[in-house]
């Protein structure tokens, strides 16, 4: 099964700590690699992850909070010091441009390659990345500033050779593509062999949604459903619930109330307060609602599968 990876630079909240980084994650996709917002000490942790920066072409940021997108300054000044020549996309709400404008001029002046801004609406869903194996498409969350978070599926892929079969029939070369994509052998003598004993299925396309920061938004539920990662913010205990309520975050019960309705096939969580010093708390709370559940924190590399 071809590469599908989350990996965590950082899960925590907007207050540092000496536990946690700020929210920060690398979808690794074939060895294509995507960042999911971008906090401070995101370069650190992609070092440490061993992920390879010439890799990294497209960056989606959820919303314009500090410990979501401080981090991109430096990170761009590094890809430079590199030598980086290939665009850079950064995908996120409008705003984040004119924010930056001022310190890429003074600090990133004269780089060697560009970066290239793409904004989106966050009130509407949309495909906002496309290439020949995956799509990323905007989840609309519900924050104290706009926020999306994100969708990244698979497309169908082509059917499996069944290597004994083709021998068998001696099926040439220049037809295996056309059986890869359904199409019967017709053999010399006129005989039509059927694809289903040329091919097996291809393994079903897999889909990482990723949630980060919202309150608890049962309307996701259509667009979550059956997805076989997912990744929710879980701020706070149930205990904390009015102050979740108040800053527009999510309980670890919230957050797995809603991948069991979903019926999603594993749940991790993260973007933890600072005020919890171990999080096996939340991960308890969690577990009562859905028991395949995971803890984030950093160097943690996850399969989608």
């Amino acid at each position: 099964m071809e590469k599908f990876e989350v990996n965590i630079l950082g899960c925590g909240s907007a207050l540092p700590t000496t536990r946690h980084f700020p929210t920060s994650q690398v979808v690794n996709v074939r060895d294509k690699l995507f960042m999911l917002d971008c906090g401070e000490g995101a370069q650190l942790q992609f070092r440490k992850s061993h992920l390879k920066f010439s890799r990294l072409n497209h960056i989606f940021i959820s919303h314009l909070h500090g410990d979501h997108c401080f981090g991109l300054p430096g990170l761009i000044s590094s890809f430079d010091l590199l030598g980086r020549t290939s665009d850079l996309h950064i995908y996120s709400p409008k705003g984040l441009e004119e924010l930056f404008a001022p310190l890429l001029g003074y600090f990133c002046r004269g780089m060697g390659y560009r970066v290239l801004f793409h904004t989106f609406d966050t009130h509407d869903a949309a495909q906002i990345y496309e290439d020949r194996s995956l799509t990323v498409t905007t989840l609309p969350l519900r924050h104290r500033v706009p926020c999306c978070g994100f969708l990244f599926a698979e497309k169908p892929r082509l059917n499996h050779i069944v290597r004994e079969q083709i021998e068998r029939y001696d099926v040439p070369m220049y037809e295996l593509s056309r059986i890869k994509n359904g199409a019967d052998y017709c053999m010399p003598d006129g005989q039509v062999i059927p694809n289903s004993l040329l091919t097996r299925p291809a393994d079903p396309p897999r889909r990482y949604a990723y949630c980060s920061d919202t309150i608890c938004l049962p309307e996701l539920i259509p667009a979550l459903t059956g997805v076989d990662l997912l990744f929710h913010e879980a701020t706070f205990a149930e205990s904390e619930l009015p102050r979740a309520r108040e800053t527009f975050h999510t309980t670890a019960r919230q957050a797995a109330e809603l991948a069991r309705s979903a019926g999603v096939r594993q749940l991790l969580i993260g973007h933890f307060s600072a005020r919890y010093e171990d999080e096996t708390i939340l991960l308890n709370e969690a577990r009562q609602q859905f028991p395949n559940t995971l803890l984030a924190h950093e160097s943690l590399c996850v399969s989608v599968e």
